[in-house]
């Protein structure tokens, strides 16, 4: 089989010829590591690189990760026997008050199609709830908020950081419709991001991955 159809097929977001491409290729002895790094990662990249200049939109990308995550269902157990290490740990939420999530689920899909792994707060998360992931040793966090009135709960989770002895342990990155450099910068975040494409890369800027 081609395995380039393997990384034409998540750019098109066609999940059924990723799947069964996954599937034959690992019947072939194709390791999972190279499927993940040569073939699945460099789509999703490519995938982000197309949105950032406006060849594709958020559906696009959606698709996109959809069809990658086909893929993944099948490598993942594999990659993890094998002892293959993800790039990064990431925490993601939006936070308390908030209880929108399809920014925070597109950054997620985005994350994962870099090669993190990730641990998903879900909506409404509260201050405790990414204190509790730092101390449990987590790389980084990502706080999304899509409304002006739950912004402040991005501050109050860093305050709340801050308090408990663990802001110098973690990166933190934020973002969301309402979000700025600025507040970013007011705030005490390591990082901002406008849309799922460039958090992805601000997460490896700031792991130095």
């Amino acid at each position: 089989m081609d395995l380039k159809e393997i990384y034409e097929g998540v750019i098109s977001g066609n999940q059924k010829v990723v799947s069964e491409g996954v599937q034959a290729a690992l019947k072939a002895g194709v390791t999972p590591p190279t499927l993940l790094f040569d073939y699945l990662i460099p789509a999703m990249s490519e995938v982000g690189e197309r949105f950032e200049r406006n060849e594709f939109y958020v559906p696009e990308m959606l698709i996109a990760a959809r069809a990658m995550q086909g893929g993944m269902a099948h490598l993942k157990p594999l990659l993890v026997e094998s002892g293959v290490e993800p790039i990064g740990r990431v925490a993601i939420g939006t936070v308390k008050g908030d209880l929108h999530d399809i920014g925070k689920n597109l950054v997620s899909m985005m994350l994962e199609g870099a090669g993190f792994e990730l641990v998903d707060l879900g909506v409404d998360a509260a201050p405790e709830k990414f204190v509790q992931v730092v101390r449990d040793g987590i790389d980084a966090i990502a706080m999304s908020a899509l409304l002006t009135t739950t912004m402040p709960s991005m501050k109050t989770t860093i305050d709340a950081l801050v308090e408990a002895g663990l802001r110098d342990k973690v990166k933190i990155l934020i973002g969301g419709a309402p979000v700025t450099q600025a507040y970013a910068d007011q705030i005490g975040a390591d990082g901002y991001a406008p849309d799922a494409s460039s958090a992805a890369r601000m997460a490896k800027e700031l792991l130095g991955v």
